[in-house]
């Protein structure tokens, strides 16, 4: 069988560019190796999938060449996939910090891609797995030849181009495989070192103890790491849990954070603590632990008064000005180091994949392949939370297939 475009993953970024290479004229065939289409979307956001971000700009995403994503971003924006969903009548909310949601079902986004597909005649195998992809000699002169041959579950294949969406390691229960990266390495790529990303982060279990207690407890905070022009700060909410901290603000710095590296974390980020802590010193008579309950959730605060060795009994007039100048300094510059995350199995996305520096930021088209193309999730570009990973998603495979289209205009 002979196909314009075989296209290997059926996630976010290979079902749009599959809808989208159709609905130009290509003949696609559309390959995943799962049972069930785009379990990623459907458990991502809660349920409801945050399909993009009102507000996205390559400075929301992290790369060895950052300068990579910025042809694919601008050439397709947020607010053109926000037409798309309206155009098929999916409602949405804006919930937090430009991040968009359906109202109802992450299913209605999967269903929209599979319309789309269906728009441009796509075909698709699934299950179906790839056990091979082989580049074929020049058999014509012209440019919609075959160039590749793929063995599948379900027979021999011939393309013209093949695209390569297989996305990343995280959540490995849904089928998520390395596959993408080693073709990649296969035919000669290098990769940046995949790690897990927007990733809840762990501790040792002895010094952790003193805050295993506070599992389930949430709160705004600050949270930075690194130094300098390497320095990243978000200010989230942080959730504690029995081996660590997780919630947003610590899955945004995970993607930041490197082994052995310190997080510096602000508990009072809309306060000066120690100027409260001295004002209440003369005007109050409320005992400590109440004052600083007024301040912080009461756990949290009982918690550090303990680990301080502080009476939370003490009445305020009776407190030593070190004391309250320790605890503020404790609160708002808590230093503490983590000893690694809980990895691909609680990982939102990968950071690292397939170098860019090795493919055309116009097109994702490999510069050592032609005719092979890499988009989405296994290529090294890495959003923050907030809807930017699908974003780029859309971008990447909007940018691969206008190429793709051009290209067999041309023949």
């Amino acid at each position: 069988m002979h196909f314009d475009l075989v296209i290997i993953g059926a996630g976010a970024a290979g079902l749009f560019c599959a809808g989208q290479a159709g609905q130009r004229g290509l003949k696609v065939l559309l390959i995943d190796h799962a049972e069930r289409v785009a379990e990623k979307i459907r458990i991502s956001g809660g349920g409801r999938c945050n399909f993009t971000n009102r507000d996205v700009g390559p400075a929301n995403f992290l790369s060895d060449n950052p300068a990579f994503c910025r042809s694919a971003l601008a050439r397709y924006s947020s607010q053109d996939f926000i037409a798309l969903v309206q155009k098929h009548g999916i409602a949405f909310h804006e919930k937090h910090k430009g991040q968009l949601f359906c109202d109802d079902s992450s299913d209605q986004i999967i269903q929209m891609l599979l319309k789309e597909c269906a728009a441009g005649g796509v075909e698709r195998w699934q299950p179906c797995s790839v056990q091979e992809v082989q580049t074929l000699s020049a058999e014509s002169t012209e440019a919609s030849a075959a160039r590749f041959e793929l063995q599948t579950s379900r027979g021999p294949v011939r393309a013209h181009s093949v695209v390569v969406a297989t996305g990343g390691l995280p959540v490995p229960k849904i089928g998520a495989t390395d596959w993408g990266l080693r073709l990649a390495k296969r035919f000669g790529h290098a990769i940046v070192e995949p790690r897990p990303a927007l990733v809840p982060l762990t501790f040792d279990e002895q010094a952790w103890a003193p805050f295993s207690a506070l599992a389930g407890l949430s709160l705004p905070v600050a949270v930075s790491t690194g130094q300098g022009k390497g320095k990243a700060r978000f200010l989230e909410d942080l959730l504690f849990t029995h081996r660590g901290l997780s919630g947003p603000a610590i899955l945004q710095i995970s993607s930041f954070w490197t082994e052995g590296q310190a997080l510096q974390i602000d508990l009072a980020p809309e306060h000066k603590l120690l100027p409260l802590l001295q004002s209440a010193k003369q005007e109050s008579k409320r005992q400590l632990g109440n004052e600083l309950a007024s301040l912080f959730p009461q756990r949290l605060a009982q918690a550090w008064l303990e680990r301080l060795g502080l009476a939370s009994q003490r009445p305020m007039p009776e407190c030593k000005d070190k004391d309250l100048q320790n605890l503020a300094q404790q609160l708002q510059a808590w230093s503490l180091i983590p000893n690694g995350s809980e990895g691909w199995r609680k990982a939102e996305v990968m950071r690292g994949g397939v170098d860019t520096r090795e493919l055309n930021s116009q097109n994702m088209e490999s510069k050592r392949v032609p005719g092979l193309y890499f988009i989405g999730e296994v290529v090294d570009v890495t959003g923050w939370l907030g809807g930017y990973n699908f974003q780029w998603a859309w971008a990447s495979a909007a940018a691969c297939a206008r190429s793709l289209h051009a290209n067999t205009a041309i023949a």
